[in-house]
């Protein structure tokens, strides 16, 4: 069972590093506000995990994800959450165009951190997918079924936790660099852009 859990492991960290609309939302949180901010922000997004891996052990995501229906409302909830922040990002960079580097370059942005990063994650149908899909098939299969599924969600927000609260740190190291009123800009701008591609290839993947 361990040699199992561990190769579980590796696959869901994998997965925890590859770049998404997370990461995108940790950064816009991070560098806009500091750390204390971004490691809101990942609580959030973890407890969306948490949320995600009690309706999968409850069996209510397998049936989101069979739905079309349920499946697309979520889908475009989240999209939408996603093109919202992304132009609060582009709207920022806008405004903080002719500050001095005394004043902060633009409002900071609307929300609780943690709810920003809650929101954006229980509003991602993929964990679902991700979830009802692939955790069974990593699953220790001499744990009962709905120990195993439970052990690897907490496992995957353990290795999230990890994972976006270092990435945190580091850019809590840079923050000198990011506060440059023209870095602060270009940062906003490109982190705009990023969360609205990441809305539209929601609102645009198919149905499982």
């Amino acid at each position: 069972m361990f040699t199992q859990i561990m190769a579980a492991a590796g696959v869901l960290a994998l997965l925890t590093v590859v770049p998404g609309p997370d990461m995108a939302v940790v950064t816009k949180r991070a560098v806009a506000e500091g750390w204390r901010d971004g490691l809101r922000t990942v609580g959030g997004i973890t407890t969306g995990l948490l949320v995600w891996g009690v309706l999968t052990v409850a069996g209510l995501a397998a049936v989101l994800a069979a739905s079309a229906v349920a499946y697309t409302v979520v889908k475009l909830l989240g999209a939408a959450y996603l093109v919202f922040l992304g132009v609060q990002a582009l709207v920022r960079g806008r405004r903080g165009g002719g500050v001095s580097t005394t004043v902060p370059s633009g409002p900071a942005p609307e929300g609780h951190p943690w709810r920003t990063g809650l929101v954006s994650n229980v509003l991602n149908p993929k964990i679902a997918v991700f979830y009802t899909g692939l955790l069974p098939t990593l699953a220790p299969p001499s744990l009962p079924s709905h120990v195993g599924m439970a052990l690897l969600v907490l496992l995957h927000a353990v290795l999230t936790l990890l994972w976006l609260g270092g990435y945190v740190m580091v850019l809590a190291r840079a923050r000198g660099f990011f506060e440059r009123p023209a870095v602060r800009r270009a940062l906003d701008r490109v982190t705009g852009v990023v969360l609205i591609g990441f809305g539209l290839k929601v609102a645009t993947a198919d149905s499982p």
